[in-house]
């Protein structure tokens, strides 16, 4: 990536980012045109190949920025500060919302990007998302009190299949082409996540 991308005023690169996260979204790898991304910049389809070399570099560059962006506002909203799984991922929600208000096609890009096959990417998003999500898991698995669930619960399944069920929640929401608003994120997470803890935890624990 140019460096020179940086030098941009800070609304300017949020166009850019903005205008790549809707385009890729809604189309293949393949078939998203840097032209279109360029009008919804606001800027020339060569000032964009000034930014970035090539379509794969910008896609990349966005899949990265996606996953920092994600990082920064679990940090901001301290979800990886508790010792409680499900405060840990009210907290996500939260960190969701805010993203969703400043990045608004970002949740369907990295959703899309992660399903995508096209070989010139493929290999380089799962091994980013491996190695995220690995990391991710590990952080939030070290923090939790076994005593605080079911007898016998292999937590490392648990977290994955919770993990698992709110991927394809986001899923089914993107395949019937509906619109995520906050309030309809809040209220379906808050009732996924209150059936989590009844099925999850220890009866004296949900006190």
């Amino acid at each position: 990536m140019n460096e020179r991308f940086y030098t941009l005023p800070p609304e300017k690169q949020q166009r850019i980012i903005n205008a790549g996260f809707r385009v890729f979204s809604q189309n293949s790898y393949r078939k998203s045109p840097m032209q279109e991304i360029a009008d919804e910049a606001g800027i020339s389809k060569s000032l964009l190949f000034h930014y970035f070399q090539n379509k794969k570099e910008l896609y990349l560059f966005l899949w990265n920025k996606a996953a920092d962006i994600t990082c920064e506002h679990l940090a901001l909203n301290h979800c990886y500060e508790s010792t409680d799984l499900f405060e840990m991922m009210e907290r996500g929600m939260y960190a969701k919302i805010q993203m969703m208000c400043r990045y608004p096609d970002m949740a369907a890009f990295a959703m899309k990007a992660f399903y995508e096959k096209e070989p010139a990417v493929y290999e380089d998003i799962q091994r980013s998302y491996r190695q995220h999500f690995n990391q991710k898991a590990a952080d939030a698995l070290s923090r939790l009190n076994p005593d605080d669930f079911i007898p016998g619960l292999d937590l490392e399944m648990m977290h994955r299949q919770i993990y698992l069920m709110s991927v394809g929640y986001l899923w089914e929401i993107a395949q019937r082409g509906a619109v995520l608003d906050a309030k309809t994120l809040e209220r379906d997470f808050s009732e996924m996540l209150s059936f989590w803890k009844n099925v999850y935890l220890r009866k004296e624990s949900l006190k």
